[in-house]
């Protein structure tokens, strides 16, 4: 094919045709041309085609380029850097996508709307995540679950915005406000319907000296150290861990301080009264001792029940066998008076 041979005026008429003032900074529209290995080819009016390479297209790394720049599409495209040798304008979209990823979550978060977000990396102090393309973090002290769980990544979570600078790109996000939310509407749901006697599930999410909390679905119930078993127990954490699911009784509710305490032991068969049959008076046993105080020792004589031996019982016995008694030991003992109705058992050692 003969090319044809154009004189200077029909040279300038024909620039004419490709007369912009493009330049770095600009946002313009453009029609997606083609691929090659780097990047997107577009078509934006130019004298040549611009391109965009693929760190500035893809926003989220799981779509493909072609899937994020759809051939013969239009899209819209910030310059980020002016003509080349070869008169190529550099492109990018991701920039022009997060502008208005940014614009979208401010409105969310004026709004305290929940966005959902994807768990991409753990990081010192709490996760990293993902929300419409923009990484927000979000500090272990506003997760719900644990931070340093490996099988996090991923996870997608409900979140609230609790800070945004544009600026910085700081972007920090919270968990436990949008747990917290609904677990305020379930606490009301709960003491509207729960009843003492009434046996529910629920998870232990915190363990003291005194007890332990259980979650049973949006409020935090104590299980008193004392309800936790008819056996002696030194610490919950002796019987209970963090995470564990367990069924209990609900023994008391208190609407005006909002507060439900629990039981456990309730649940298992009292030992005072399977002891009825099996323990009278005049009886010689072996105990177990399972505390030691200043006015006297407990012996376990029947599983989940106990009884005082007094002091100078217990220091006459050790004073005649030389030895010094401890948790733990075995000792022979008779049952002087047994009353299961008040819990109470008389003991002696001296006609063992």
């Amino acid at each position: 094919m003969l090319e044809k041979n154009y004189t200077d005026s029909e040279f300038e008429a024909l620039l004419s045709n490709y007369d912009y003032s493009f330049q770095k900074g600009d946002l313009v529209k453009g029609i997606v041309c083609s691929y090659d290995s780097t990047g997107a080819i577009v078509d934006i009016g130019a004298k040549t085609a611009a391109y965009v390479p693929f760190k500035e297209a893809v926003v989220d790394k799981s779509v493909s380029l072609e899937d994020t720049l759809k051939k013969n599409q239009e899209y819209e495209f910030l310059i980020i850097k002016e003509e080349d040798e070869d008169g190529r304008f550099m492109l990018s979209y991701k920039k022009v996508a997060m502008a208005y990823s940014w614009r979208e979550l401010e409105q969310l978060k004026a709004e305290d709307a929940v966005v959902e977000g994807t768990v991409v990396s753990s990081v010192k102090g709490g996760v990293l995540v993902e929300v419409k393309g923009v990484r927000g973090f979000v500090p272990s002290s506003q997760l719900k679950i644990k931070s340093n769980d490996n099988n996090i990544i991923g996870e997608k979570l409900e979140l609230k915005i609790l800070t945004m600078d544009i600026q910085q790109g700081n972007f920090i996000l919270s968990n436990r406000k949008v747990y917290s939310e609904d677990k305020e509407e379930n606490r009301k749901d709960i003491f509207d319907s729960i009843q003492v006697g009434q046996v529910v599930k629920g998870e232990v999410v915190r363990i003291t000296d005194f007890g332990a909390f259980v979650d049973i679905g949006g409020v935090d119930a104590l299980l008193p150290l004392s309800q936790i078993s008819w056996r002696w127990v030194d610490h919950p954490s002796d019987i209970l861990k963090v995470g564990d699911i367990v069924n209990v009784e609900v023994i008391v509710i208190d609407n005006e301080k909002q507060r439900i305490s629990l039981s456990l032991k309730n649940l298992e068969k009292d030992p005072w009264n399977e002891a009825k049959d099996k323990i009278k008076d005049g009886d010689k046993l072996e105990g177990c001792i399972t505390r030691i105080k200043h006015f006297g020792a407990f012996v376990e004589v029947f599983p989940g029940v106990e009884a005082l031996l007094p002091n100078n019982e217990l220091t006459e016995y050790q004073n005649s066998k030389n030895t010094i008694l401890k948790v733990g030991d075995k000792i022979n003992i008779t049952i002087l008076k047994f009353n299961p109705d008040d819990r109470r058992i008389s003991l002696s050692i001296k006609n063992e």
